[in-house]
């Protein structure tokens, strides 16, 4: 890959231009309909990654190249020919492996870029294949050979490795569709999704993608969100229901009026922020970035001094000996296992993220979450759902069902939410029951004649000034008490009910070593106790307002355990989302204000994926750490064995593409 190619592959990904690397992962989908994956372009100028036709050529030129070694090798040992004809007979297998190699280190020195792999590698080989020809040296023609050979198959399974990273990634690439079927008048027209308009009216059939989000205006049917939400259960939908793009339409017919413009629905967003996430830089990536432009010069500088200073001790007569060994230095002196495997680890890691449903938004988020000591949960909306219920009925003499007719009956044509829950309970309103006169008790509840009898819902203030006596309730919630004819008929609670894997998201935290959960809430002290010891935080505090959760969250950092992460809805939360070290924005899907206001974003209502995600960032901090002791290592052992002559080109190329290999394999196990 060329300077003009690396450009032009920046533009074409959106990756930042102020640097040369690449670690988006993007694929391009032409118009014939195949799939081009870009490799990776590292800070050293050195482009990785082959697309499916580079790869064949690839093994071809291995293949030429080895067998034209073989033929080579046979050759010198059967016949006795002068240096200059070995030379010349070796440079066919080294040409056949290394001339892509050549061409991009001149292209790296032309731009101002020689300090790269191909540069390295480049003057190794050359060097290797001149030293022959200084007084007392041995030829190294087939090493050199050799070495580039190697080099070009470790360049073939790192490109394969890293390919196989960006097409599992580009699986998720995958969810915005090509084609939208636009309705006009009669006819049905297909366009590309970008050609809507915000109230176009489309048609999605059985097994097509929504192009864009909108809302059902006619049909019913299922749709697989699992692209979105990482979550498999389809979600059925029909008139009136909001819909996102992305998502798969699996049985019925739909016409969808649409609500956003293609690039500002989910699926593009979602695919921005995946993008885009190579650009927040880790601390790590930041260190292997600081240390490949200082570490890289500083090994090329010691190289030319380990092949001139010993011979000026030692006699010029040792300056082919030192020059072998300052050619094995340069070999193995590039860090591109670093500047490789350290930034893919983190991008696998957010890619296995996205598809379970949670976008990180940052590389530098990933590294704060394996960190997270305390974990901040808003009550309403993360932990429950936010919506008032009707969870028990405690008639006095009357039958559960009759309580729950009386009350929704007199609730009617209040919009209070209480009145909401308790219509949504009984929702059988066109019955023979006759309701008239009804009147707002301010403060305390609605009145009104059902079938002749008076009918009071309410609190226990309304209850006493009617002089019916109200019983106390063990259950936690808003009661609302019932009472016909001033005679006590029995009481409803109304709750806000716990999510179904909340529990187990404050156990899994436990389990990870999270040392502390916290619940905020806005509710009552005694609503908030009961759902805190249900599920099992170390801490609560109630009856707090939007000032008031910033303040404790300000609390929590300064007593400084561990990263401190808020879990909110992202609407109503945004400062304190801000405010923490990493602000967690749950059930975002189709909502823009949590997507913007949150550093990691849960497409989903469920918070057990909070400790999934933090899972994921752990296992991805160690990988990447495993892969700079493991470079790092090996690479310092082999140069100071080099300097001592203790080891050859061989163990050098294994320092370098082995190593790099390696590094990248392991890196593919965060995908998993």
């Amino acid at each position: 890959m060329g300077h003009n190619d690396i450009h032009r592959h920046e533009k074409a990904c959106g990756c930042s231009t102020q640097d040369s690397r690449c670690t988006c992962g993007h694929s391009s989908e032409p118009a014939d309909g195949h799939t081009h994956s870009h490799g990776h372009t590292e800070e050293n100028g050195h482009s990785h990654g082959h697309t499916e036709g580079s790869t064949g050529e690839t093994v071809i030129r291995i293949i030429v190249s080895a067998l034209l070694l073989a033929i080579a090798a046979v050759v010198e040992r059967v016949t006795d020919l002068a240096a200059w004809q070995l030379l010349l007979l070796y440079l066919l297998p080294y040409l056949a492996a290394g001339l892509d190699t050549l061409k991009e280190a001149w292209e790296g020195i032309s731009h101002g870029e020689a300090l790269d792999e191909n540069f390295l590698m480049a003057v190794a080989t050359i060097g290797a294949l001149c030293i022959g020809f200084l007084p007392g040296a041995e030829p190294q023609f087939a090493e050199a050979v050799f070495v580039m050979l190697f080099f070009q198959v470790g360049e073939l399974f790192e490109g394969i490795a890293a390919g196989r990273s960006r097409k599992s990634i580009s699986s998720l690439m995958d969810i915005r569709p090509d084609t939208a079927n636009l309705i006009e008048g009669d006819s049905v027209r297909t366009v590309h999704p970008s050609e809507l308009s915000v109230g176009d009216l489309i048609l999605v059939r059985p097994g097509e993608k929504l192009p864009v989000d909108g809302v059902v205006v006619e049909g019913a049917s299922s749709l697989d969100t699992v692209a979105l939400t990482g979550e498999s259960v389809p979600r059925g939908v029909s008139a009136g229901d909001p819909v996102f793009s992305g998502c798969v339409n699996l049985s019925g017919v739909l016409k969808v009026r649409t609500a956003k413009d293609f690039g500002q629905s989910t699926a593009s967003k979602i695919l921005d922020l995946v993008e885009n996430a190579s650009r927040s830089k880790s601390r790590s990536e930041r260190f292997i970035t600081s240390f490949a432009r200082v570490y890289t010069p500083a090994v090329v500088a010691a190289a030319v001094l380990l092949a001139l200073v010993p011979p000026i001790f030692a006699g010029w007569a040792s300056f082919p000996v030192w020059l072998y060994r300052a050619l094995v230095f340069l070999i193995v002196s590039c860090p591109c296992a670093l500047v490789l495997s350290v930034p893919l680890a983190f991008f696998g890691g957010i890619g296995g993220a996205s598809r379970r449903g949670v976008l990180v938004k940052g590389s530098n988020y990933l590294e704060a979450l394996s960190k997270v000591g305390t974990v901040v949960f808003d009550k309403t909306g993360t932990l429950t759902h936010g919506v008032f219920e009707v969870t028990a009925v405690h008639p006095a003499e009357l039958p559960e069902k009759e309580l729950l007719h009386l009350a929704a009956h007199v609730e009617r044509y209040s919009t209070h939410p209480i009145a909401a829950s308790l219509r949504s309970a009984y929702p059988e309103e066109d019955d023979d029951c006759t309701v008239t006169d009804v009147r707002e008790v301010a403060g305390e509840g609605v009145e009104a004649m059902v079938n002749g009898h008076l009918v009071s819902v309410g609190n226990a203030r309304l209850m006493d000034n009617i002089g019916a006596r109200a019983k106390n309730c063990h259950r936690t919630g808003t009661i609302v008490h019932v009472a016909i004819d001033h005679q006590y008929a029995g009481h409803i609670v109304i709750s806000d009910r716990l999510k179904d894997d909340s529990v187990q998201a404050v156990s899994d935290l436990g389990s990870l070593g999270v040392r502390r959960t916290v619940m905020l809430t806005g509710d009552h002290e005694a609503v908030a106790a009961a759902v805190a010891k249900e599920v099992g935080v170390s801490e609560y505090h109630a009856s707090l307002l939007p000032a008031d959760k910033v303040a404790q969250v300000e609390r929590l950092l300064k007593e400084g355990e561990g990263v401190l992460a808020f879990v909110g809805d992202g609407i109503n939360d945004a400062p304190v989302l801000a405010r923490a070290d990493v602000g967690i924005a749950m059930g975002a899907l189709g909502s823009d204000a949590a997507i913007e206001a949150a550093d990691v974003v849960l497409m989903d209502d469920r918070p057990s994926k909070i400790a999934q995600v933090i899972g994921i960032a752990r296992k991805t901090v160690k990988i990447a750490r495993q892969n700079t002791v493991f470079a790092i290592g090996v690479k310092m052992a082999v140069l100071v064995l080099a300097s001592f002559g203790l080891t050859g080109m061989w163990m050098a190329v294994f320092a370098d593409v082995g190593v790099t290999v390696l590094a990248v394999l392991n890196s593919m196990r965060t995908l998993r």
